[in-house]
């Protein structure tokens, strides 16, 4: 136990002593979160929309006072004709133009339909879709709470966990799976990689350590440096962007402690199964990077997959862990909703944990 603790104590003074390493280890996950989090979103904010009002009477007014009081669309202009409409989306001034019909307040009124229509520049479909939801909600609350027009059966819509619809509360969670998974996964694909690459490997194997006591002494200290750098992520979440913690903290803790021993021990299979440091490094980056930001869910819903994708996806840890973070940080979940991620995380551990060591084995 003695020549494990100083082994482990040697990979610590190792990791501290390359400072740029170590600085691109703790400063890149703090300047990404920072980045993707406010860079990435599908909220939007001061959309240009133009008014094309052939009604021109007291309700249309206050109807479009409503709408741009809201935030998310700014006053681009008012039409003079159906003909302007087109020239305004392909100069770039208009996002959307909403369309107001002859006669608008007096054909509600008297129950003939709500003449407006909504034309929306949908060369960017999402943006066009979030758009017109936006609009018809907008729309939809004027009916309901303007006293001029007779109330009609409205649905009341209800978010909950995410009540103002923030695409931040999608995106850090995602943002956090894959940084940690990345991260510990880089920083173990090197470490055997580079004492195969030195020729210190031989040293370590016919030292008294065993295979088994080579494998913890190398990852005991990442897992310090990963679940540090993942309590800063955690703590920028919180704090920066408003991201709460419904659930059981230390829950969350020991989900992410569980994450980080996870992707610790696919970097060290990696590291056994090559042979220099950059081979190791482009091998991580290959299997974990695109397939975790394609498959884990994190933007595309994996139920729009075809078949095959969906299986594979299952094979994928950050899928796992999203669902885990989200629940216990969006909807405060407790270990009994989120036991079968749990299970499936921790039997992939000791899956990696046990090819890594067995590999070095019969290297050895």
């Amino acid at each position: 136990m003695k020549k494990l603790f100083g082994f482990i104590q040697k990979e610590f003074r190792h990791i501290f002593r390359d400072y740029r390493t170590l600085l691109i280890i703790t400063g890149m996950p703090v300047a990404q979160v920072l980045i993707f989090g406010f860079a990435i979103s599908t909220d939007v904010r001061q959309a240009p929309v133009a008014v094309l009002d052939y009604s021109r009477d007291v309700e249309t007014a206050r109807l479009a006072d409503k709408i741009f009081a809201s935030g998310y669309f700014r006053f681009a202009g008012a039409l003079t004709g159906a003909g302007a409409i087109e020239p305004a989306f392909r100069q770039g001034k208009a996002r959307m133009v909403i369309v107001f019909g002859n006669d608008f307040a007096q054909q509600i009124q008297s129950g003939q339909g709500f003449p407006v229509q909504l034309v929306a520049d949908a060369s960017d479909a999402n943006i066009a879709r979030l758009l017109t939801g936006y609009m018809q909600s907008i729309m939809a609350d004027y009916l309901q709470t303007s006293r001029s027009f007779p109330q009609g059966v409205i649905p009341e819509t209800k978010m909950l966990y995410n009540p103002g619809m923030r695409s931040v509360y999608m995106f850090v969670p995602g943002i956090i799976c894959l940084l940690l998974m990345l991260l510990s996964c880089i920083m173990t694909s090197v470490s055997i990689a580079r004492e195969k690459e030195l020729g210190t490997m031989e040293v370590l194997l016919a030292s008294s350590l065993r295979p088994v006591q080579i494998i913890f002494g190398k990852v005991i200290p990442y897992v310090a440096i990963a679940f540090t750098v993942g309590l800063v992520v955690l703590a920028m979440g919180y704090t920066v962007f408003r991201l709460p913690v419904a659930g059981n903290l230390c829950l969350l803790l020991g989900e992410c402690l569980l994450y980080i021993l996870l992707s610790l021990s696919i970097g060290l299979l990696i590291s056994t199964v090559t042979r220099t440091q950059q081979t190791a490094l482009m091998v991580s980056m290959f299997v974990m990077f695109l397939p975790a930001i394609l498959l884990s869910g994190f933007i595309y819903p994996i139920a729009n997959m075809p078949a095959p994708l969906q299986w594979l996806s299952a094979v994928m840890p950050p899928r796992w862990f999203i669902v885990i973070i989200k629940n216990i940080m969006l909807k405060g979940a407790g270990l009994a909703h989120v036991w079968k991620e749990t299970l499936i995380l921790a039997g992939m551990t000791a899956f990696f944990l046990t090819m890594s060591i067995r590999k070095l084995m019969v290297n050895g």
